[in-house]
């Protein structure tokens, strides 16, 4: 599972788009720094339709009838089996730039939080698939998203059994390109990334509540927490 994710910083994201895909549509703008984004809430994505814009976090395909059905990810095993994803994943998908993402693990009587953030880069590109869905009692249309999930890789799997999908840079041409509708050209990129790739420590329980959104939540329990 993946619920919870930071994202305080995409210049860096948004430079590396322009060098590997070239132009793109900027609809956010200035980035609001945000440090522990839940469900329901704004998640900046860029879509496969060329434009870097905010979804709300929570799929919802463009048939439901109501918000009643609202899922934050998607497995990476049946996604093209679901009905609920089946067309986003051909069709619809995006990459979700974190600059890391929170997990919990239970621990005696408590689950306790991890934050898992990048070794090398400063963000992880999340696999994602979107769609856009009319809400027809604000009479208006919103775009939905949810994040890929995999098996775990060996630093998260004392965590938990699910982790994010993450593409690499590399990738992202396949990802996006919407050209590209058969499946088998993209079960490859559902695959666990490498342990190497990332860091995780132990992190206070502030952030059990989405209402707390500040940089200390970062902030490492202590040295021997670091996984």
């Amino acid at each position: 599972m993946c619920g919870r994710v930071g994202f305080f910083s995409d210049g860096l994201f948004i430079n590396d788009v322009q060098a590997v895909l070239g132009d793109f549509v900027n609809d956010i703008g200035y980035l609001t720094p945000h440090y522990n984004i839940a469900p329901s809430q704004a998640l900046a994505a860029l879509l496969n339709n060329h434009h870097y814009t905010e979804t709300s976090f929570g799929l919802i395909p463009h048939w439901a009838k109501d918000r009643k059905r609202q899922l934050i990810n998607a497995r990476a095993e049946t996604i093209n089996d679901k009905p609920m994803f089946r067309g986003s994943f051909r069709h619809k998908r995006a990459l979700i730039p974190v600059n890391g993402f929170y997990e919990w693990h239970q621990e005696g009587g408590h689950k306790q939080p991890y934050w898992i953030h990048p070794t090398e880069s400063d963000y992880f590109a999340l696999g994602a698939i979107w769609d856009k869905w009319y809400d027809n009692e604000q009479e208006k249309s919103i775009t939905t998203s949810a994040i890929i999930t995999t098996a775990s890789n060996e630093l998260m799997e004392p965590i938990h059994d699910r982790m994010p999908v993450i593409i690499p840079k590399e990738s992202w041409g396949l990802w996006l390109d919407s050209e590209v509708q058969e499946p088998e050209a993209l079960y490859e990129l559902l695959q666990p990334c490498g342990s190497d790739r990332m860091v995780a420590y132990k992190v206070s329980t502030r952030v059990n509540s989405p209402v707390n959104d500040d940089a200390e939540l970062l902030a490492p329990m202590s040295p021997e927490t670091l996984f």
